[in-house]
């Protein structure tokens, strides 16, 4: 059996997507239709406190394309937190015109293949920051899940922890060649959801994930390895610029 990696595990993340059912919204009177804005305005503002309140982080991100109209990122402490979260939400009367469209539950991750012997990576600030850390107010956000291939010669779990520490070294390299474009936050979802891994992109320019994406693929790591899921990109919104798009 090959060593396995150790895993430091931070805050839980929900990714909650959501279509409109503009159907529904456009039968509402004017007053009904306010009465939703007010709830939805309400429920925003309670998930941002938790930024303030550095016990968790949340992020409002309008989605382009037919996947989703839009998604909530909440980093919670644990999952009754998120589930609680996600049952606030639908008790507004603003749920009451949203059809769940995706969502994707796991924890932030970092793996052991980067640490130093004899360390404490707790003891880190950095690290422990990677682990909780606060999504930033980028423009655009890029979210997709992924695998790590286990078909015949390409089994990652299959190679010996210095093959993998030796590509993953190499595929971080490229990640870091993209600091200051592009912010990262890496959660694993083994035994919490249907892939092994979620990628959350931030950017202020979106050409930025098509660049890192590609280049990656042509590493080791993505081309022989890498499985991927359906990709979600979004712009950055809030309650006044949302309530403008119902208008």
């Amino acid at each position: 059996m090959s060593e396995a990696a150790q895993t430091l595990e931070g805050w839980y993340a929900l990714h909650d997507f959501r279509h409109i059912d503009w159907t529904v919204w456009k039968s509402l009177t004017p007053q009904e239709q306010r009465q939703a804005e007010d709830d939805l305005r309400s429920y925003i503002a309670e998930c941002a406190q938790a930024d303030e309140a550095k016990t968790g982080s949340f992020a409002f991100y309008s989605i382009v394309g037919q996947k989703a109209d839009f998604v909530f990122v909440h980093l919670r402490e644990t999952l009754e937190e998120l589930n609680e979260l996600e049952t606030r939400f639908n008790k507004t009367t603003f749920a009451d015109v949203t059809i769940p469209a995706h969502s994707y539950v796991s924890v932030v991750e970092l793996s052991n293949y980067m640490a130093k012997p004899g360390t404490d990576p707790l003891e880190n600030p950095e690290i422990v920051a990677r682990l909780k850390p606060s999504m930033p107010k980028a423009k655009h956000l890029c979210f997709y899940p992924m695998n790590k291939r286990r078909a015949g010669g390409d089994n990652w779990y299959m190679l010996s922890m210095e093959q993998r520490r030796e590509m993953m070294r190499s595929h971080g390299l490229i990640g870091r060649s993209y600091a200051g474009k592009v912010k990262q936050i890496i959660t694993g979802s083994v035994g919490f959801d249907d892939w092994e891994w979620g990628v959350t992109l931030f950017a202020d320019d979106a050409l930025q994930f098509k660049k890192l994406v590609y280049e990656m693929r042509f590493d080791e790591v993505s081309a022989r390895f890498g499985e991927f899921g359906d990709f979600y990109v979004g712009n950055l919104t809030d309650a006044d610029k949302f309530m403008n798009m119902l208008r």
